[in-house]
């Protein structure tokens, strides 16, 4: 995927890049794959604001993406690449022998016209989805599941994507994105090689606008507000604070600890936060 950058005719054009869309092959997407989505405005089923910093954005459409895979031993025909508006990675419109049409994450080097299957003993190529136990040790693999059935979970996003590091019993070692060293049950079913659209990380939004498209509202600063607004606002003249970081509600904030319930690291072999 190419980059391409723009004239610095007006500042916002200065440093903005957007995705060349090169490898994108058609513009309209499957209908009978589409499904309304709706806007939440950051606001829960009480209609209150739970998160901040959400509204407005461009209206989209959700595409029904196949992360199970479980259309077993039937190929199936790359039809398109398409833009997702719902995710950072490309999807490609799968046309499978028996008619039926589904979307999957597109990998890497993945073309129009190429063969795709998924089942228990498949080629090692890009696209192809086969249990972590029947892959070759150092098989690059994204959309992975961490149940069986349960469809994809991880290095779902542009450019990610794990390796096969081991396999010891019923279980499989992968090195995630993160540097983390984990354990998956080896009858989960992964897709081979890396997710496309590797110059995501590359692109500069550049201006306020392009945020808002994207549904992202500013954010202000507790100190640059009234006292009645936030606990480190007011003072004379421009005041950094006076007290530790915290919330609109008096909560303690960067590295004060939230979560309630301590989650089991048994299947974690190596921490991402692991000093090297």
């Amino acid at each position: 995927m190419a980059i391409k950058k723009f004239r610095p005719i007006t500042p916002s054009q200065r440093f903005r890049t957007v995705p060349a869309f090169d490898e994108i092959t058609s513009s309209t997407p499957e209908k009978s794959l589409l499904r309304p989505l709706r806007k939440s405005g950051g606001r829960n089923n009480k209609g209150r604001v739970t998160a901040y910093c959400r509204g407005g954005g461009h209206k989209r459409r959700y595409r029904m993406i196949d992360f199970r895979r479980d259309k077993h031993n039937i190929p199936a025909r790359v039809a398109s690449i398409e833009y997702d508006p719902n995710r950072s990675s490309r999807i490609a419109l799968l046309h499978y022998v028996d008619g039926e049409k589904r979307y999957i994450i597109a990998p890497s080097d993945l073309k129009v016209d190429d063969t795709v299957i998924a089942g228990e003993s498949v080629e090692n190529r890009p696209g192809n989805a086969t249990p972590l136990m029947q892959m070759i040790l150092g098989t690059l693999v994204h959309n992975i599941e961490l149940r069986p059935g349960k469809g994809g979970q991880l290095c779902r996003s542009a450019g990610t994507m794990a390796q096969l590091v081991a396999k010891e019993g019923k279980t499989v070692t992968l090195r995630m994105p993160s540097g983390e060293v984990r354990l998956v049950p080896g009858v989960c079913y992964a897709t081979i090689g890396q997710v496309g659209n590797i110059d995501h990380k590359n692109v500069t939004w550049g201006k306020a606008g392009a945020s808002r498209w994207r549904g992202w509202r500013p954010s202000v600063r507790g100190v640059a507000m009234n006292p009645v607004d936030h606990p480190m606002g007011g003072g004379e003249g421009r005041s950094s604070g006076g007290r530790h970081p915290c919330t609109p509600w008096g909560k303690p904030t960067k590295g004060y600890k939230t979560r309630s319930k301590r989650k089991s690291k048994k299947h974690i072999i190596e921490d991402r936060r692991a000093k090297k």
